[in-house]
């Protein structure tokens, strides 16, 4: 998983990408390719 502080391009790297508010925290998950996760600073 990476951590950065703009979740926008880490959004549009897969068409499966979705953004998820876990915990206070915004996540980008990929049920298809999970190697997509990242979550935001």
């Amino acid at each position: 998983m990476k951590v950065v502080n703009s979740l926008k391009t880490a959004k549009q790297r897969d068409k499966n990408c979705r953004i998820v508010r876990r915990k206070g925290r915004v996540y980008v998950i990929n049920k298809k390719n999970p190697r997509f996760k990242a979550r935001q600073g």
